[in-house]
């Protein structure tokens, strides 16, 4: 492998079929000779944080739907092989009629692995630090929009005592810190 350079590809896929072709190629890497020439398949993705029955869940969603990277050593029956992949439609490649596949610029791997980085490590070891008497804005829920000042807070549960004024008179809200944002 040392003798032969390794260069990023894209291989366009079937929308949604991204991880079907990545579980595929890394098995054909592990019990195949492709893994001489094929040495990573990359999925980039994110995590992104929605509320579902008024639970915080994490989910991972594809930064570039339709594409599956590679770094390989394209010779002409490892081409052939990457292109004839289930669910694989073809390389990246040129305008031009009977292009070869492009490789990318070690600087966009380098700006997609530092995207892809930032996103894996998302606010979990962010601290809000939320103090009594702060104002806030509700921004989710029933009072969505509506101002209020923190009472309590609980940094375990990750919730907070809220005061809204509703027709002049002061209400009491418990929130998770998802649901307000700072003013």
């Amino acid at each position: 492998m040392s003798d032969r350079e390794q260069k990023w590809y894209v291989l366009r896929a079937i929308s949604g079929k991204e991880a079907k072709v990545k579980e595929v190629l890394d098995a054909a890497i592990r019990n195949t000779d492709l893994g001489e020439y094929v040495s990573q398949v990359l999925i980039p993705t994110e995590k992104v944080y929605t509320t579902r029955g008024g639970k915080k869940v994490i989910k991972e969603r594809t930064l570039y739907s339709g594409y599956v990277f590679i770094k390989a050593f394209l010779t002409g029956e490892v081409a052939y092989e990457l292109r004839n992949t289930t669910n694989v439609i073809d390389f990246l490649r040129g305008r031009a009629k009977g292009a070869q596949p492009e490789p990318l610029r070690e600087s966009e791997v380098m700006r997609m692995m530092g995207a892809a980085d930032e996103l894996a490590d998302p606010d979990e070891n962010t601290v809000i630090d939320f103090i009594v008497g702060e104002p806030v804005k509700v921004t989710s829920g029933a009072f969505s929009g509506f101002a209020a000042t923190v009472k309590e807070v609980s940094a375990e549960k990750q919730k907070l005592k809220v005061e809204v004024k509703i027709f002049g008179r002061p209400t009491d809200l418990e929130l998770e810190y998802s649901q307000v944002e700072k003013v």
